[in-house]
């Protein structure tokens, strides 16, 4: 059996996906409460990985979209109606992302300016 490289288990924690914080950290973290958590991943912004525990694990990326909610609810929204702004506003840079791909690299390339 080759020898594990060291270096492997340190990636993990380099990948943004990874699940490497609990709840308690995850929380404190974004500076809101364990219950705000619970409730974003009710709503299905994010779902938490589980530990074999059963405890729920939180990587960077799902950190960064609940930092953005809790924003909105600290500005008074309704975290349902925070959750769905989020949503929303991932969808759309998405569809602008797919949009402006499809257009390729041909688009105004090429083509004179005003003229």
């Amino acid at each position: 059996m080759p020898p594990e490289n060291p270096a492997r288990g340190h990636d993990r924690f380099d990948d943004d996906d990874y699940p490497a914080y609990t709840m308690g950290r995850a929380a404190e973290m974004i500076g809101a409460t364990p219950g705000f958590l619970r409730a974003v991943g009710e709503a299905r912004l994010i779902e938490p990985l589980r530990s074999e525990g059963g405890h729920r694990r939180y990587s960077r990326c799902q950190l960064r979209v609940a930092a953005r909610a809790r924003e909105l609810v600290d500005q008074g929204t309704p975290i349902g109606a925070a959750c769905r702004i989020v949503t929303l506003e991932d969808q759309l840079e998405d569809a602008l992302r797919i949009n402006e791909e499809l257009r390729g690299p041909a688009s105004g390339a090429g083509e004179p300016s005003g003229s």
